[in-house]
């Protein structure tokens, strides 16, 4: 937001310049980012000076060109060419000396001495638009003969360097969205800082005594339907005004805040959203047939042409501002297109009124609307501040277009909305700030505030909270403010410091974990991602494995692509696959951290849907395109879901969990064409690892095989043991290796043979590794062949024929039993 350093003086009487002014605001919460000078007219007419024309004679070799003498205030009269045809001796003009710069536009030249048709010229003769006082180009300008010649064309003009201060609002300060909102947290800052000057910084609020009905005669009248939406609503009638360009000081004090000039009547709404920061609306009176305003929502469906010729389609909860025919206005959002000031416009209708935030906060993301208006409704504006704005901007269009008020005030306010009262112990402000800041410098603060002290006892104050303040409901808001003026720098550090040495809480021990496993990924070629927790329901609307039903849907999204939380990390993992691959990037390890949600509708409770909700911390890995590129030395060979399944395992042994306390079983689900459910022995599940099935990844776009695999980390934690890294000495007795051809069912997996060989020998049987698969001719239907090695190993001996053959006997007998695996 631009706010206007000289028109914060305008409100308060202060020295400070304006790097100070923008240190003071961010100090107090209102972030400034950047000061910007601004001249009213650009190039500020420097060079530029008054001069009085002596003589006046024809060019000898022009028939429209004049040699002039003009006295420029310095004793040494200059020789000018002017083609002007209102030239004349006797004038007072205004002269571009010789080096001054000229603007056009985005263009500038520079004036310099010259020969015109033979005649020596020094300097030029202005016409308004020639240096951007007007755009009149039909003469020069004629000054009064009592301005001396020599005077700066700046000084007549009173040209004023204007700083622009940037600053930042959040939020929750939109009583901070206006110059007067600043100046009052500027004021209370003066009030309480050692940078204040002698004299108090009085904060002046514009009177409206001036204010007056002119025509007691009937006028336009309201009437609220929709009071929930639409809680207040004030009007006033002014006829015989005259729409026209609105006077030079309107338009530049809005062009130095970015605001452009439209007309005096529009402009006059502008400039008071930016003083005081109540939206204002004005009504061509001719387009309010039988002058009555009605408040209140159309039928669903109904169609709107807007200011900016959109039609519309209206929903049920989009309030509306209504004549008798129709909708003129979507209330606190923007205006109609017809109903608005023109320049034949004669009366007028002004609206000052206070909408429901969430009423003005939703109609606006419907229609994708952001104006200035529906950004501070939207917010929560002053509901007790209507019909002083209303005043206010009476006046001062009667100062610009003339008219007369005519009729009452018509303000509709059902059900005032009640300021808050807050308890404030003086107590909890010194524990909470860490000072006993005096109470007379909280009192000035709070006063400095407008925050009315309604009692005062021993112990603290009771008061109350201006309705603008929608962010000061409680004592701590208070407290907020109190040390946001007071000066967090002002908060000194002890002689001593009080820590809390607590004991090692889950959110450390995961946060540790992560950070062992994000390293050990990143020794493996992955990378970290991050992607929203926001996603498109339409994701989930063919799945079973992640239902649409357990979507969180959001009340008011930003799109159809960001309108539920995630169920899964996958989707937003193929989005990124998807955006790398379209920039040439194909061969891809990722992983992510993240939070998913699940809504369990079993589980929901009218007075408490929360219950219903569950919120897991899970792991995600991304795999796809070649694990190594193509090369003089080698082919390329691509990822697989093996080299997945081993990153997988491997982080979990990291966490210090026994793979063989783990089981791998098949896994079905349409997001995998084949998968494995990997859950602890009482069969708990872990996660998943597999491949992503090829209807999911045509919905990406995705041609590549891709592997996935999903882990619960809260699971995980639960499960880890220690995670440090010890060594052991290499064995000092031989291993023995014997392999075995086994002719299996072809339902029987390799993690079945690995557990079996283990029930039968413990101690010495060190390693299972498949080296080998067959399936094909000569082989009876329905079975497969597994190459097998088995490495054999006691740490204490070296050892014999007959250990080795007997191990080998019960690891057969073993498999045979179990398995019905027979040598082949």
């Amino acid at each position: 937001m631009n706010i206007s350093y000289t028109w914060l003086k305008e409100f308060l009487n202060f020295t400070l310049t304006p790097e100070q002014t923008a240190d003071a605001l961010t100090s107090i919460g209102l972030e400034t980012g950047g000061i910007e000078e601004v001249e009213s007219i650009r190039g500020g007419l420097k060079g530029l000076v008054v001069g009085k024309v002596l003589t006046c004679v024809d060019h000898p070799d022009s028939d429209h060109l004049h040699v002039t003498t003009v006295d420029l205030g310095n004793g040494e009269p200059q020789q000018i060419v002017c083609g002007a045809p209102n030239i004349a001796a006797g004038q007072t003009v205004i002269v571009a000396t010789t080096g001054t710069k000229l603007y056009q536009g985005e263009e500038s030249f520079t004036i310099k001495k010259s020969k015109i048709r033979g005649v020596e010229s020094n300097g030029m003769i202005c016409a308004e638009d020639e240096i951007g006082v007007g755009t009149s180009h039909e003469g020069i300008i004629v000054l009064p003969g009592s301005v001396a010649a020599g005077t700066p064309a700046a000084e007549y003009y009173k040209v004023e360097n204007e700083y622009i201060l940037e600053v930042d609002i959040t939020p929750n300060r939109i009583d901070a969205a206006s110059h007067y909102g600043v100046a009052r947290d500027l004021a209370a800052y003066l009030a309480a800082s050692p940078l204040r000057t002698s004299e108090p910084a009085i904060l002046k609020k514009p009177s409206v005594d001036a204010f007056k009905i002119d025509n007691h005669s009937p006028a336009v009248t309201v009437k609220v339907e929709n009071t929930e939406a639409c809680p207040r609503y004030s009007g006033l009638t002014i006829r015989n005004v005259t729409v026209k360009e609105s006077p030079v000081w309107m338009q530049r004090r809005l062009e130095s805040i970015g605001v452009r000039s439209i007309n005096n009547i529009v402009d006059v709404t502008n400039f008071i959203l930016h003083e005081t920061g109540q939206p204002l609306h004005a009504f061509d009176l001719k387009e309010i047939p039988g002058e009555e305003i009605t408040v209140k929502t159309l039928p669903e469906g109904t169609k709107f042409v807007t200011l900016d010729e959109k039609e519309r389609s209206l929903y049920d909860r989009d309030l509306m501002i209504c004549n008798r025919e129709g909708g003129m206005c979507i209330g606190g959002v923007f205006g109609g297109l017809q109903s608005g000031v023109k320049d034949a416009t004669t009366d007028i209708f002004l609206e000052s009124a206070y909408f429901n935030p969430a009423w003005i906060r939703k109609t606006a993301r419907r229609h994708g609307l952001n104006t200035d208006a529906s950004f501070r409704f939207e917010r929560g504006i002053d509901p007790n501040n209507t019909v002083y704005v209303l005043k206010r901007a009476a006046i001062l269009v009667k100062e610009v277009a003339g008219g007369e008020i005519t009729g009452e005030i018509q303000d509709v306010y059902p059900n005032p909305v009640p300021n808050a009262k807050v308890e404030l112990s003086a107590g909890k402000v010194w524990k909470l700030s860490g000072k006993k800041i005096p109470s007379e410098t909280i009192e000035t603060i709070l006063k400095s505030l407008e925050i009315k002290i309604l009692n005062k006892t021993g112990e603290g104050w009771s008061l109350e909270i201006p309705a603008y303040r929608v962010d000061v409901t409680r004592d701590v808001d208070v407290i907020e403010d109190i040390l946001r003026i007071y000066g967090y720098n002002n908060i000194e550090t002890g002689d001593s410091l009080k820590s809390n040495l607590s004991y090692r809480t889950p959110t450390d021990l995961s946060c540790k974990l992560q950070n062992i496993i994000s390293e050990q990924l990143t020794g493996y070629g992955f990378n970290e991602i991050l992607n929203n927790s926001l996603t498109s329901a339409s994701y989930y609307e063919t799945q079973t494995t992640y239902p649409v039903e357990n979507c969180i849907h959001l009340s008011n999204p930003q799109s159809a692509e960001l309108n539920v939380m995630r169920q899964t990390l996958l989707f937003g993992g193929l989005e990124t696959i998807r955006f790398n691959r379209n920039h040439k990037n194909p061969d891809l390890r990722l992983y992510e951290f993240g939070n998913i949600y699940k809504f369990n509708p079993g589980k929901a409770q009218d007075e408490n849907k929360f219950a219903a909700i569950n919120e897991e911390f899970h792991l995600a890995l991304w795999l796809t395109g070649d694990t190594a590129n193509n090369n003089w030395l080698r082919p390329a060979e691509k990822t697989s879901v093996y080299e997945l399944k081993a990153t997988v395992e491997n982080l979990i042994l990291r966490l210090g969990i026994n793979n063989k306390k783990l089981a791998y079983k098949p896994f079905s689900s349409e997001i995998f064409s084949s998968a494995l459910s990997i859950e602890t022995l009482p069969g708990k599940q872990i996660g998943t690892v597999g491949i992503i099935a090829k209807t999911i990844l045509k919905q990406f776009d995705i041609s590549a095989e891709t592997y996935f695999a999903e882990l619960n980390w809260n699971t995980l934690i639960k499960e880890h043991n220690d995670t440090t890294i010890r060594q052991r000495e290499i064995p000092k007795f031989p291993a023995v290796r014997r392999d075995l051809a086994l002719l299996i069912d072809k339902n029987i997996t390799f993690a079945n043979i690995e557990k079996t060989a283990l029930r039968a020998e413990k101690k010495i049987l060190k390693e299972i590794s498949l080296f080998d698969v067959y399936e094909g001719k000569n082989l009876p239907e329905g079975k497969k062949s597994y190459a097998v090695s088995f490495t054999l190993l006691d740490e204490e001996k070296t050892l014999n024929e007959n250990q080795i053959e007997s191990t080998m006997t019960k690891i057969r007998k073993n498999l045979e039993d179990n398995l019905g695996a027979t040598l082949r």
